[in-house]
């Protein structure tokens, strides 16, 4: 069963990683540096092993804790878009922002100003409330 696997895992190879020397080179060094992010050094790292079938997916999983689902779409995002693209992450897209600057920064100001008599502090529907009142806001 291990060999069906392994033989499965082995011609279902789509993408190969085939790094240049300067790649390489760049990658060490990022590595060493260890001035960046966690998440593009575990990039760095699975392009190192995956660099001309060097590691399993499996392995590189193991060596540094990240989905095999992860390993594929940086090998993917490296083989269809180069190195920087793989490395680096896109901008997410999140949820839209309900805010724009001045009413966050009236959001703000109210928050740090002193309550309505008899409290002892604003609590968020309060501040909700109030927001909607001096804004043309629905709903924050």
């Amino acid at each position: 069963m291990v060999i069906v696997n392994y033989l499965h895992n082995a011609m279902n190879i789509k993408y190969l990683v085939e790094l240049s020397n300067e790649e390489k080179s760049f990658l060490v060094y990022l590595i060493a540096k260890g001035k960046t992010s966690a998440r593009k050094l575990k990039r760095a790292n699975t392009l190192l092993m995956s660099n001309n079938r060097m590691s399993q997916d499996k392995e590189i999983s193991l060596a540094f804790n990240v989905g095999t689902a992860t390993i594929y779409r940086t090998k993917k995002q490296f083989v269809e878009e180069g190195l920087e693209a793989a490395l680096n992450e896109g901008a997410r897209s999140g949820m839209p922002r309900c805010l724009d600057g001045n009413q966050e920064a009236l959001l703000i100001a109210l928050a740090c100003s002193k309550p309505p008599e008899g409290l002892c502090r604003w609590t968020l529907s309060l501040i909700t409330e109030k927001l909607i009142a001096l804004t043309e806001l629905d709903e924050v």
